[in-house]
């Protein structure tokens, strides 16, 4: 009975051996035929993977690298690039810079009050052209009190000592009066016209015109308002005054400003390794926001003698011919000047130039206009939508100069 019940366990092992042997056999010819499906269909899937139009990338192994792939395209892509001969562009030589429109302060001036005093009435406003000799401000200035005073006295001493001589000359006709009085009251009125004559010309330093004088004296009567004209014709570019503000000569800031704004400054910065191709008297080319289709003349007039030592540049300016005013302070603007001769190079358009993550430049070259290759090449100057293209192409070579970004993206696995 014993050996029965052993017999019997043994068999219930053997058995249930079988069971999980066969669970493992199970187990492992599904995941033997998972992995080969994901295998051959990875393999159809590299075989068959073309772009819509049935195009390839060609490349080794791995990742492609810039320069070395090939692609073929089909008639629908190709509607998609464009294709030119490389030919040689003239490149000029020349540097840019940006800046700032302002003021020429050779060409402004300051407008001062000849004498102390307080400003009555104001004729000009910010802005506006005036002409040499035009009224700008007019103050109430006791120093031409003080003159005007002197001037009516003069005058009425002058009358005085001439109706003197009048008469001392009436009695030396008769014999009336000694030599010595009749001397007296000539020198006397002679004196007199000369205090006169002194009083009338300090009057006129504040600006009155001897009719106004005339007036002064024939009435007795005192013009205490100094008329402030403008020294020069211009704009006016500022103006610091206001009824009631006293002010006198040489305090800051002036009442007025007036400026001649035919030509205007522009005040650049230039990058430190630019600086030594930049020279006094060369010709430049502005341009400004406000009037991109334009071009402004101008000369350097001024190179800064130091440089920023955290910008590390240079300050450079520019006088620019404004005759119709157009030009207003604070407009950024940027100027081109020629460092030297044009250079003739081939070149390639911005569009046909691919950079590359690592920082290589390539383009895509072509002999039959169906198949094209990556290659690498190096670009120096830049102008005109074009890339000087110093080696890795050659003249009349065909490149893709629309679509390179297309075939890139399709060697780098952008496109499918």
């Amino acid at each position: 009975m014993a050996m029965i019940d052993r017999s019997s366990s043994t068999l219930r092992q053997w058995l249930t051996f079988r069971r999980i042997a066969a669970v493992l056999a199970v187990i492992a010819g599904l995941g033997l035929a998972l992995s080969g499906g994901a295998y051959w269909s990875a393999r159809a899937e590299s075989a068959g993977k073309t772009d819509s139009g049935g195009a390839s990338a060609t490349v080794a192994s791995g990742k492609p690298e810039a320069g070395s792939s090939t692609v073929e395209l089909s008639e629908t892509q190709l509607q998609m690039i464009k294709i030119e001969a490389v030919a040689d562009y003239s490149f000029p030589v020349q540097r840019e810079a940006v800046g700032s429109i302002d003021f020429n302060e050779d060409m402004t001036t300051p407008v001062f009050p000849p004498y102390q005093g307080r400003i009555v009435e104001l004729f000009a406003k910010l802005g506006d052209s005036v002409a040499k000799g035009q009224k700008l401000f007019t103050i109430e200035s006791p120093d031409l009190i003080q003159a005007d005073s002197t001037l009516i006295a003069a005058a009425g001493v002058l009358d005085l000592t001439t109706k003197a001589l009048e008469r001392a000359t009436q009695l030396r006709a008769v014999q009336g009066i000694a030599d010595k009085d009749y001397e007296q009251a000539s020198s006397d009125q002679q004196t007199a016209e000369g205090a006169l004559k002194a009083a009338r010309d300090a009057v006129a330093v504040f600006g009155k015109s001897p009719t106004e004088i005339d007036h002064m004296v024939q009435t007795r009567t005192i013009d205490p308002y100094l008329v402030v004209l403008s020294p020069v014709s211009g704009v006016v570019t500022a103006r610091n005054a206001a009824p009631g503000l006293f002010v006198q000569p040489g305090n800051t800031p002036a009442p007025y400003a007036v400026a001649d704004i035919s030509r205007v400054w522009m005040n650049a910065s230039v990058t430190e390794s630019d600086m030594p191709l930049v020279q006094k008297g060369q010709q430049i080319r502005v341009s400004v926001m406000a009037f991109p289709n334009r071009v402004f003349d101008g000369r350097i007039s001024t190179l800064g003698a130091t440089v920023d030592p955290q910008l590390h540049r240079g300050m450079v300016r520019a006088e620019i011919q404004d005759p119709k005013h157009e030009l207003l302070p604070g407009m950024f603007a940027t100027f081109v000047i020629v460092t030297g001769e044009p250079v003739t190079a081939p070149a390639v358009p911005l569009e046909g130039v691919v950079r590359e993550g690592d920082g290589a430049m390539t383009v895509w070259v072509t002999t039959d206009r169906r198949h094209f290759t990556q290659r690498k090449i190096q670009i120096g100057l830049i102008s005109g939508g074009r890339d000087q293209v110093l080696e890795g192409v050659s003249r009349g070579e065909l490149v893709v100069t629309k679509g390179a970004m297309f075939l890139d993206n399709m060697i780098n696995g952008g496109e499918t």
